[in-house]
């Protein structure tokens, strides 16, 4: 009996043995092998080993009281995670709804896809630092004021949409207007 108790304590010391070993030569974690470059993006045309992997990711950074204007990604949904600061979120559903949140570090907030959504960061004093995931590897990105102000959509069509005025669409789109 004292020779089965023996035998099995040295083996389970042996595997146990065997387990850290193979932990300390293992290879370092996946993200530990690469250094990405500050504020760059991954797409396929920034980084082609994405191609057929349907990912990307976009780093961003908000300065004191910035935002992030309303946008859409008509190809994929979108995983923010919140790495330092301070963010209100939201996205517009298909029934109007309005879903916001305040985001602290740490937190994670997903934009279904196609879906109208805006960050915003209301610290006064801090930035606020988050990286966005994508389910592909072109998820592409609309925004909203920029589609409709900084296009050749006639006056009259916007004014009457949004229910004001010829001068008001006008200087709107002056907001929008390149900068020489």
């Amino acid at each position: 009996m004292a020779s089965n108790t023996s035998s099995l304590k040295f083996f389970s010391l042996l595997i146990s043995s065997l387990a850290i070993v193979q932990m300390a030569i293992a290879d370092p974690d996946i993200l530990t092998d690469f250094v990405a470059p500050p504020n760059g993006t991954a797409t396929m045309a920034e980084f082609p080993a994405l191609n057929g992997q349907s990912v990307s990711y976009a780093v961003l950074e908000f300065p004191s009281g910035t935002t992030n204007p309303p946008h859409t990604h008509p190809r994929s949904a979108e995983l923010l995670f919140l790495v330092g600061g301070t963010l209100e979120v939201g996205f517009v559903d298909t029934k109007n709804n309005l879903f916001t949140q305040t985001l602290k570090a740490g937190d994670l907030f997903v934009f279904p896809k196609g879906l109208v959504h805006f960050q915003y960061n209301p610290d006064s004093q801090n930035p606020a630092l988050a990286i966005s995931s994508f389910g592909s590897a072109s998820a592409g990105t609309v925004s909203i004021p920029t589609t409709l102000f900084a296009t050749n959509i006639d006056d009259n069509v916007l004014a009457l949409s949004f229910k004001t005025d010829v001068p008001t669409i006008q200087k709107l789109k002056a907001g929008f207007a390149p900068k020489p």
